[in-house]
Order: structure tokens, then sequence, then C-alpha cells
């Protein structure tokens, strides 16, 4: 059991460690290579935070753990709506001042189409590959018609190209490595606990690949940046799907356990529905509110495991 946890744990830590040098390291490559701010925020930044989901997802897939990557996918886009704007609210009230609406109605289409592949049993390389093409369009109108938020922020001076290069590199073999390592381990505790691989992948594997998110997050809160949660949850949500769906069907398209279909699908479509609420129609996120999150996630976390 020892032995179990600590696979786990050190491939959360991996996940972590790898993602954070990817990120450092392709951004500064981009910032090398005369790639604009604007550009390496939407495409560069936006791809490598969703490694550690990516790795975790395509590992289980080609293990055959179907449940765990689909698992991680909808659990951390739950994670990203419910827990990370939760816990950011009760750190400070999130002002929306219309913001995300545009890529809120993008996220909430990604995941009525998701919900709509996984019903009909259509995971396929070529749906795959199409779910791809479709993040290419999203990122091409964004880089059109930018965010607000992304036009004015500052980036720290890029690293030296050899050293870029050695982090990029590095993060990338640490995140395969940590990736093997939270599957294997999160594999075998589904086993030991008697769970479904999916619950497995819904929570541990979830929560643990969107720990990077909440903790950026909470830092933009307490700088007094809590709406910059909104941009980030929405994003990580459409990359989620697009991306990380779009890879994982594209290179091991198996079927989606009917246990994430009949009730974590449905409750995933509900967030997104509620995420479009909020940026269209609330000028804040308030303390309650964010407690409100909170106790959804933590109830639907709890049903898992009724």
């Amino acid at each position: 059991m020892l032995t179990l946890i600590a696979s786990i744990i050190g491939g959360l830590v991996a996940l972590f460690v790898g993602g954070e040098l990817l990120v450092r390291g392709a951004v500064s490559i981009a910032e090398r290579l005369g790639l604009s701010h604007l550009v390496t925020g939407i495409v560069i930044v936006g791809a490598a935070t969703s490694m550690p989901e990516m790795v975790a997802s395509i590992e289980a897939a080609m293990l055959g753990s179907p449940g765990i990557a689909w698992g991680n996918v909808v659990g951390s886009n739950l994670a990203n709506s419910l827990l990370i704007l939760g816990a950011t609210a009760l750190v400070t009230p999130i002002a929306m001042h219309g913001v995300g609406k545009r890529d809120a109605i993008v996220a909430l289409a990604a995941t009525a189409l998701l919900y709509a592949i996984t019903v009909s049993q259509g995971a396929s390389p070529w749906i795959g590959a199409a779910l791809l093409a479709l993040l290419v369009v999203y990122i091409i109108w964004r880089v059109k018609h930018p965010p607000e938020s992304l036009e004015d922020e500052d980036s720290p001076p890029p690293l030296g190209l050899l050293l870029a290069v050695a982090l990029f590199a590095g993060g990338v073999g640490i995140l395969i490595v940590g990736g093997q390592l939270l599957v294997a381990g999160s594999i075998e505790l589904a086993q030991l606990a008697g769970v479904s691989d999916a619950v497995i992948g819904l929570t541990i594997v979830a929560i643990g690949t969107s720990l990077p998110e909440l903790a950026a997050s909470l830092a933009a809160a307490l700088k007094g940046r809590a709406e910059m949660a909104v941009g980030n949850v929405v994003g990580s949500n459409i990359y989620n799907i697009l991306l990380i769906g779009g890879a994982t069907m594209s290179i091991a398209p198996l079927p989606i356990s009917a246990e994430l279909i009949d009730v974590e699908m449905p409750v995933l479509l509900a967030s997104a529905v509620l995420i479009l609420l909020l940026c269209r129609f609330f000028k804040h996120i308030s303390r309650w509110l964010g407690a409100a999150l909170l106790g959804a996630f933590a109830l639907n976390t709890a049903l898992l495991f009724a």
C-alpha cells in the first residue's frame, strides 16, 4: 500500500513539476522565436498547461483504462467549474464585468458536442481529429478576437534559448514519467478499493491534474485579479475537451463507460450551462455562491463513492 500511495503522490508531483518546466520553457522559446505575446498566451500557454491532463489521459487509454482517461477529462472540467471557481470566490468575490461570455459559449458547445459523442459511443480517430481541428479553429478565432485580459498582460523576461529548450525537454520527460506513475498507481488503487476506474479518474486523477490551475487562480485572487480565474477555468475547459479529448480519441478510441454517460456527463453539461449563466447574468460571484459551488463539487464527489 505504501508503494501504491508513493506512486500516486510521486506521479502528481512529477506532473506538477514537469508542467511548470514545460510551460516556462515553451513560453521562453516562443518569445525567443519572436511570437507575439498574444499568440504565446493563447496557444503556447493554453496547450502547455493542459499537458498534465493530456499525458494522464493518453497513458490511461493506452493501458486499456478508458474510465481513467475520460474520467480525467470530465472530472478536470468539473473541478475547474466548481472547485476552482468556488475556492477562488471564497478568497475574494469574483467581479465578472462580462468576462468570458464568448468563451463560455464555446465551452458549452464543446461540452454538448462531447456529450453527443459519448451518448452515441461515437469515439473514433476521425472524431478525435475533428475535435483537434475545432481547437485550431478556436485558436485562430481567439487570436483574431483576443480576450481583453491578454491584451495588456505582462510576462517575465524570456530565458536563454538553450536553457529554455532544456527546460522544455526536461518537462516533457518528467511529465511522461509522472503520467505513468499516476495512472499505474490509480489503476491498482481502483482494484484494491473495489471502485471503478471512472471514479478514480473523476477524483484522484482529475483533482490532482487540476491543482496547477487551482494554485494559479488562488494566486490571482490574492493579487486582486480574481476575474482571471474565470478566463482560466473556461479556457482550460475548452482545451480539456478539444485537445485532450481529441488526442485521446485519436490515439486510443476506447468505449466510454455508462457510469460517465448516465451521470457525470449530464452534470458536466449542467456545469457548463451554469458557467455561461454566471458570465451572462451575474455581476460577481459572491462568497456564498462560491461556497455553494464547493458544496456541489463535494456532494458530487461523495456520491461517486456511495
